[in-house]
């Protein structure tokens, strides 16, 4: 029995690592959700809230890769357990970039709230807003579960948050050509676009992380 024993403690190391992981992804989640929020309903402290959280979100995945680490050093994976710990560093990363995200959506949210968007515009990105939070969502749970299938899907669906990016591109331009006056809040909404495109992205890059995790083949 007392040969078992530190097997049984690596294991519970590497159950501790995914409750970590998925504490962080839960606070990333929170995070971009509250971001995109405020650019339908703007409030100040909200968006202070978002940026206290990113940070907050940076210092988790900083303990998150002091743990990886020392497990690595302490314990020497192999083969599936090594390619689980090198992957919760490389989500960790992705989780830590999507919180800073967020703080951009967050404060380029206060340079639109008081303008009247046009409506294509408005739809497209509310079109990605939803789209995207659907994906981090789908990006996170294929890394817990380890769900290989889910993790395919997220090619596919980038691809429908690059062609929403476009349409946003081209309604934004119609409608500077038409207003003038809007060309300065209108440059805002498109940075914020590229911002959930690059969020997209990463949902991506984690579940790309997953599958060769899963099946030690890059997708």
């Amino acid at each position: 029995m007392e040969k078992k024993y530190p097997r049984i403690l690596f294991r519970k190391r590497l159950k501790d690592l995914r409750k970590d992981v998925e504490k962080i992804a839960q606070k990333t989640l929170e995070t971009h959700k509250k971001s995109t929020n405020l650019l339908f309903d703007f409030d100040k402290k909200r968006m202070e809230e978002v940026i206290s959280a990113s940070k907050e979100i940076d210092d988790m995945v900083f303990n998150l890769e002091r743990k990886c680490i020392s497990l690595i050093a302490a314990e020497q994976p192999v083969a599936k357990d090594l390619r689980f710990i090198e992957a919760c560093i490389k989500v960790g990363s992705h989780l830590k970039r999507i919180g800073y995200l967020a703080a951009d959506i967050a404060k380029y949210s206060e340079n639109i709230k008081d303008e009247e968007i046009p409506k294509k515009p408005l739809e497209n990105l509310m079109h990605m807003v939803d789209f995207v939070q659907m994906m981090l969502s789908k990006g996170v749970y294929s890394f817990l579960d380890q769900n290989l299938e889910m993790a395919k899907e997220l090619r596919h669906d980038d691809d429908k948050v690059d062609d929403l990016f476009d349409q946003t591109l081209e309604h934004v331009t119609i409608s500077m050509f038409k207003d003038k006056e809007a060309i300065n809040y209108l440059v805002n909404l498109l940075f914020i676009a590229r911002f959930l495109e690059r969020v997209a992205d990463r949902a991506v890059s984690i579940a790309d992380r997953t599958i060769f995790m899963i099946t030690c083949e890059k997708p």
